[in-house]
């Protein structure tokens, strides 16, 4: 009798060891089910949700850093038509995007929703090599803003001040404070304000109209429209994407990451490099191509962003877009450095190194939820100048050169306490779910396997009685 309770008993232990084994295995796709429904619901950008708040706040902060390009020997390049000598001055840092969107408007027809970015840039010098009053020698930009190309004749419309021959007035470079260059000054050729990114505080971006993923939640994020055309094409006029601060949740690592950038009005794509830890967080790194700003020659989807057959030289020139139709002023853009550009850019000057380590583009993604929790946007913008028979500063010039006048690096990153509340939220659930089904299933497996031998073992023993 005390063999057969054994017997049912081990029985017993058998049956629920596979209970719990099988209970363990259906969690999983239940488990991912109640994952994915959790995630798509917070990922909706409406009122309640974590992406509405992540993306209605302007808590994180993000920097521009600049470093200026200081032209060491002005007079040589203008007497002898010599290369620039360029040393890097910075980073001369702001803290950007910290003011919340304005003009928020739901657009329930088509699940979209419209807003209005404001711009403002506030001066680190805890974060900075100096103060914004450093001097730099650059390109002048009165020169560079008031003389279409080629340098043929004033009735292209170059300025009757920079046509007269001598003129002291039109120096190729000029000294003025880190200020001046990027936010703004007085210039007494052309009677108005001139820096590289004025006007910008008090200025809006916009207005943009994304998708809020409320019937569909691949496409929540992907801008829907953008202030106006500026390629005159269809194709390059084409927005992709998001803006790069989210992507829909469960990415695919295999697929490219798309998203629009108003500084180069156009749409770009990144890729799948490697899987990072950020702070406890696991994170996919994605970063520019190579190929983004290649000629047409090598990528044909480029050909449409060729617009002046002088400064791309027939369209075989790589590494630089020029934006001048969306600016109003002829400003060129490219990687810092000239990364993957055509080798010409950096021996026309001195003084420069690209690095795929400190001047590539990067969006460090979490795969789960879409959300960028670290990247860095890198861009450098560049002027030309070339030889001219009728602007006296331009006559010993001897060929067309691209000249870097300053790269920015767009960057942020979550805190500590950012990527606990993340982790505590969202990583937790997903780790006590994890842990549950399979402590279910080792359980149920370890019950099933012991129990078995000993059932095994006290028939033995019962037949050997």
């Amino acid at each position: 009798m005390g063999c057969c309770n054994k017997l049912c008993g081990l029985k017993a232990g058998i049956g629920a060891g596979i209970a719990v084994a099988i209970l363990g295995i259906i969690l999983i796709p239940v488990g991912n089910n109640i994952i994915r429904e959790t995630v798509t619901k917070e990922s909706v950008i409406e009122p309640g949700t974590t992406a509405w708040d992540n993306w209605v706040s302007a808590d994180t902060p993000v920097y521009r850093q600049f470093w200026l390009f200081d032209v060491q020997n002005p007079q040589d390049v203008v007497e002898n038509g010599s290369k620039p000598k360029l040393v890097e001055k910075g980073p001369y840092t702001y803290k950007t995007r910290y003011l919340p969107k304005e003009n928020i408007t739901a657009n329930p027809e088509n699940h979209t929703i419209s807003f209005l970015l404001p711009a403002g840039a506030i001066f680190e010098p805890s974060l900075s090599v100096g103060s914004e009053e450093d001097s730099v020698t650059s390109l002048n930009l009165a020169v560079a803003y008031s003389n279409p190309l080629p340098f043929t004749s004033c009735i292209w419309g170059v300025s009757p001040i920079l046509c007269q021959v001598g003129s002291v007035a039109a120096q190729l470079f000029s000294r003025r404070t880190v200020r001046e260059i990027l936010w703004g000054y007085k210039d007494p050729i052309l009677k108005g304000t001139l820096g590289l990114f004025f006007p910008y505080n008090g200025t809006y971006d916009g207005p943009y109209s994304v998708f809020t993923g409320k019937n569909d939640i691949s496409k929540v994020s992907i801008i829907d429209s953008w202030k106006v055309s500026f390629w005159n094409n269809t194709y390059c006029d084409m927005i992709n994407g998001t803006d790069g601060s989210s992507f829909s949740p469960f990415l695919d690592k295999k697929k490219p990451l798309y998203f629009f950038s108003p500084d180069i009005s156009r749409s770009v794509s990144a890729e799948y490099e490697r899987s990072l830890n950020l702070k406890g967080i696991e994170v996919y790194r994605f970063k520019l191509p190579p190929l983004t700003l290649a000629s047409p020659a090598v990528n044909p989807d480029n050909q449409c962003f060729c617009t002046d057959s002088v400064v791309s030289k027939n369209c075989t020139l790589a590494g630089v877009l020029d934006i001048s139709s969306s600016r109003g002023q002829p400003v060129y853009i490219s990687l810092p450095h000239f990364l993957h550009g055509s080798p010409y850019l950096v021996e026309d000057v001195e003084g420069l190194g690209p690095s795929e380590e400190h001047h590539v583009t990067f969006l460090d993604v979490e795969p789960t939820t879409g959300f960028s929790l670290r990247f860095a946007k890198r861009l450098q913008v560049n002027m030309m100048y070339g030889p001219s028979k009728i602007i006296t500063v331009l006559k010993k010039v001897k060929d067309y050169t691209v000249l870097p006048i300053v790269w920015l690096n767009e960057t942020a990153s979550l805190d500590d306490e950012t990527a606990d509340r993340f982790k505590k939220e969202l990583l937790s659930r997903v780790d006590m779910l994890e842990t549950v089904q399979f402590t279910l299933i080792g359980l149920g497996s370890a019950a099933l396997v012991l129990c078995t031998v000993a059932h095994c073992l006290v028939s033995r023993n019962n037949k050997l009685v």
